[in-house]
């Protein structure tokens, strides 16, 4: 590595919240003097600015992604018994959320240039055991959900988007999160929204499913000392919703950023051979991540990181061959694409952060060992 050029991280955390510092500061003095420290009126504002940026009628913040999610399945009735087809391809959390609730995850495979779940093959695997489908929006590229609302419709099942990585991510004008049941969302730090700790957010059109989902993440209660459902501990950090609130305000001047940043990268990579994200026309992504195929990803990951450059291999190993998911009944050879893909992917560095001299410089090194 040349002393002389600084490290390019995969994400710049630490430039955002240096340019943020001061408002971040003052978010959390008022917090702190309002001693309103776990939901209250923080909470409560984020979620109607949130709820009103993706045009969600109804939100409630919650602990992190993993509870939105599966706080959302439970709102909706996924239970002991049920089927939820969702993807294997995606972070552990959407099937751990699943199966948390006594349900099945049915993983079916993804299309080769969004690496979204192929509806196709999701009308395939309904049953009549099926209560829910789960769409990831990977890497912030938003599913088909006009194919799989027609499939949810048809087959009276409803829809549970995973947004983790998609805050703002649209298909055909509509933000996800508002085409089915509910919608969860994680700002784990290093989301497109990160807080600085944990927390997460469901949102939804029905007022009913919001009510539910705010009763479960509270101990099950409606007031303070009367219960009336058996709840949980998941609620939101009032200091995470107010470095939240702050973050919110640049969110759509970040998504341009990364938009023009994957640009940058799509127009040095794509002529010399390599498979990018390909997201449909009728979609805006937010690229979460920067991923890219190359055949030689051991030796393309020794010379990133040799010349100082973060990378990430998102996801390695496909949930239905993860050994906590072994009962499943997956083998090797099941999910053809998926494991296809797993063995190529490679996440270059993506953040709003990012300038183009440091692409440039990512780029010069990718080309010069990566092979298509």
């Amino acid at each position: 590595m040349n002393a002389a050029s600084p490290r390019i991280p995969i994400v710049n955390v630490e430039a955002q919240h240096q340019k943020l510092r001061p408002e971040i500061l003052r978010a959390l003095r008022d917090v702190f003097d309002s001693r309103a420290y776990v939901q209250g009126p923080h909470v409560q504002v984020f979620e109607t600015a949130f709820a009103s940026e993706h045009g969600a009628a109804h939100a409630a913040g919650c602990s992190n992604g993993t509870a939105a999610l599966s706080l959302a399945l439970e709102a909706a009735g996924v239970g002991p018994g049920d089927e939820v087809i969702t993807t294997s391809y995606t972070f552990v959390a959407t099937a751990e959320s699943i199966l948390h609730l006594g349900a099945t995850p049915v993983f079916v495979d993804i299309e080769p240039g969004t690496y979204n779940m192929d509806p196709r093959l999701v009308r395939q695997a309904v049953t009549q055991r099926t209560k829910a489908i789960v769409p990831v929006h990977l890497y912030g590229t938003p599913c088909a959900m006009d194919e799989l609302r027609e499939i949810a419709n048809e087959n009276d099942v409803v829809i549970v988007e995973d947004c983790a990585q998609a805050h703002l991510a649209k298909f055909e004008g509509q933000a996800v999160g508002t085409f089915g049941r509910a919608g969860s969302f994680s700002f784990y730090p290093g989301k497109n929204l990160g807080a600085c700790g944990d927390a997460g957010m469901v949102v939804s059109e029905d007022e009913n499913t919001i009510s539910r989902v705010k009763k479960l993440l509270d101990h099950g209660r409606e007031t303070k000392y009367l219960h009336d459902i058996v709840g949980y501990n998941r609620r939101m950090d009032a200091m995470q919703a107010a470095i939240l609130g702050v973050k919110l305000r640049y969110l759509e001047e970040w998504t341009s950023r990364r938009r023009e940043n994957a640009e940058a990268y799509d127009s040095r990579l794509k002529p010399a051979g390599f498979q990018v994200i390909e997201p449909p026309d009728n979609t805006e992504p937010v690229y979460h991540l920067y991923v890219v195929q190359v055949d030689n990803r051991e030796e393309t990951t020794e010379a990133l990181a040799s010349n100082g450059i973060g990378f990430g291999i998102h996801y390695p190993t496909p949930l239905h061959l993860q050994p906590s998911m072994s009962e499943l009944g997956y083998k090797a050879g099941s999910l053809p694409v998926t494991e296809a893909v797993a063995g190529r992917i490679l996440s270059l560095p993506m953040c709003a952060e990012l300038s183009q001299g440091q692409i440039d410089r990512v780029c010069d090194v990718f080309v010069g060992v990566a092979r298509p």
